[in-house]
């Protein structure tokens, strides 16, 4: 790895004792630390609304640092020295005069990371009342999702924050963008003609993405029920790793060349209209089922829930890109929560040859597939035929992986978290791994005529068995087209 050039700075944690702040933000600058990816001026600001006094939240962030770091990672006198680092503040974040305090504890002349790990709601208000203390010119400001429930309102927060904010400045995170995987596709496609020559129509059958989780709501009811799963998992996510897939090359490494290329995929998706969207979309909710060897109860039956809610907890989805590279290549996108399988993966599928020599009976085994594992268990393994070893076999072929399997390939290297990959890349002011606003608008755009489609044809949810591979009506989805999902069991 190279060296890199590390700079003081200020890091300010607005929202700094909540879930997100204690289970990942801090756990990640802690690692970064321990890496000496800190510099020694920098500091730390626990900026939140609540908590008690200062050394009741200190006391709370190390608990969570505790908790939350693995123990052969968690080293003694790093700890110490990164907890004096941090200042903790209390702040009402919408009113302008607790500012004058933030200020005072900013480095003059250093630049600033506000990181918002608050609802997006207060951005504006955390926007104006930072301009406001003289802070904004050298402030980068991280936005984490959801930014917004649609297109009209993501536009609302996008337009406050650039009111006093660059785009050159706004730094909108997908976590996605910074697992290891993930920065691999990069490397994978445009760096190896082995693949980049076979990358299109001509040589790729069809693509499957697919994020599922094994929990459920996890006592989100209140956000994820006025969310679900499409504008919470496919906005975003599905649909970032679906651009890095099937961008064309940039020009160059640069951030806004990379975003170009992926704005133009978000650009090109085929709408899906009122009279396909039941062959096209399927949308389903988890009843009571056995997950992780346990009964659970169904989304309508979860701590807080609404009996009467038909929010979607699953969603799988065909998706066409028009254009010169993608055309006739459908794109099959599935997320849902109390799945079989906690599992992140893309899977390429590649055509088979025009002319099959082999026995006949074996002709179902043909397929080549490049799988690209997100979670767990990070690595790349590319489906081969080759034929059976021994005297006897004649030639019979089997399927086997060509695998680079991260963690036992690199097993002296450890793995960063996403999150820490992320907060570096602001640290050195590098936009790559963040969304830019023109892709926000275009993802919700797509992603509105799903739900308006929904409305107008009173599309009914699904119902699928908590600890299953979701509604059957999802491989109906995919066995439309005479293919099936990979891997499932």
């Amino acid at each position: 790895m190279p060296a890199i050039n590390v700079e003081p700075i200020t890091f300010a944690l607005f929202g700094a004792l909540g879930d997100l702040a204690l289970r990942k933000l801090f756990p990640a600058l802690y690692q970064l630390d321990r890496a000496a990816l800190l510099h020694a001026d920098t500091r730390l600001l626990a900026l939140s609304r609540e908590g008690g006094e200062p050394d009741e939240q200190m006391a709370r962030i190390e608990q969570a640092l505790r908790r939350y770091i693995p123990p052969h990672e968690l080293d003694d006198a790093v700890l110490q020295r990164f907890l004096a680092r941090l200042c903790c503040l209390r702040m009402d974040f919408r009113r302008g005069e607790d500012y004058a305090v933030l200020a005072q504890n900013v480095s003059a002349g250093l630049p600033l990371i506000a990181y918002f790990a608050t609802p997006a709601a207060v951005y504006g208000a955390i926007c104006e009342h930072l301009a406001g203390a003289g802070l904004a010119a050298q402030a980068r400001v991280v936005l984490e999702k959801p930014i917004g429930h649609d297109l009209a309102s993501s536009r609302v927060i996008n337009d406050a924050v650039a009111q006093y904010f660059a785009e050159s400045q706004i730094y909108r995170i997908d976590h996605y963008l910074g697992k290891e995987t993930v920065q691999n596709l990069i490397a994978l496609r445009f760096a190896n003609s082995l693949f980049e020559t076979q990358w299109n129509q001509h040589h790729i059958s069809h693509v499957e993405i697919t994020v599922a989780e094994t929990v459920g709501i996890e006592g989100r009811w209140g956000y994820f029920d006025q969310a679900g799963q499409l504008r919470d998992m496919i906005q975003n996510h599905l649909l970032q790793l679906l651009c890095l897939i099937a961008m064309d090359p940039p020009s160059n490494l640069t951030a806004d060349s990379i975003r170009d290329e992926k704005v133009k995929v978000l650009k090109a998706l085929a709408p899906i209209t009122p009279d396909i969207l039941s062959q096209r979309v399927v949308r389903g909710q988890y009843s009571a089922g056995i997950a992780g060897g346990k009964p659970v109860p169904g989304y309508l039956e979860e701590e807080n829930s609404n009996a009467t809610s038909s929010t979607e907890t699953f969603v799988a989805l065909r998706a066409d890109i028009c254009n010169w590279r993608w055309s006739g290549v459908p794109f099959y996108l599935r997320t849902g929560k109390r799945m079989a399988q906690k599992l992140s993966q893309i899977v390429i599928h590649f055509k088979e040859p025009p002319f099959y020599i082999f026995a006949p009976e074996q002709r179902s085994l043909i397929s080549n597939r490049l799988i690209i594992r997100l979670q767990p268990d990070e690595g790349i393994s590319l489906q081969v035929m080759t034929k059976e070893q021994g005297l006897d076999k004649g030639m019979h072929l089997r399927s086997g992986p060509l695998q680079l399997n991260f963690s036992e390939t690199y097993k002296s290297a450890r793995i960063p978290d996403a999150y820490e990959r992320l907060l570096l890349e602001v640290m050195q002011g590098n936009q790559n791994l963040f969304v830019r606003r023109d892709e926000v608008e275009y993802a919700w755009q797509w992603c509105d005529q799903l739900v308006d489609g929904w409305t107008r044809i009173g599309d009914s949810l699904k119902l699928y068995p908590a600890g299953s591979w979701g509604p059957v009506a999802s491989i109906a989805l995919i066995t439309r087209d005479g293919r099936s999902w990979y891997g499932d069991f």
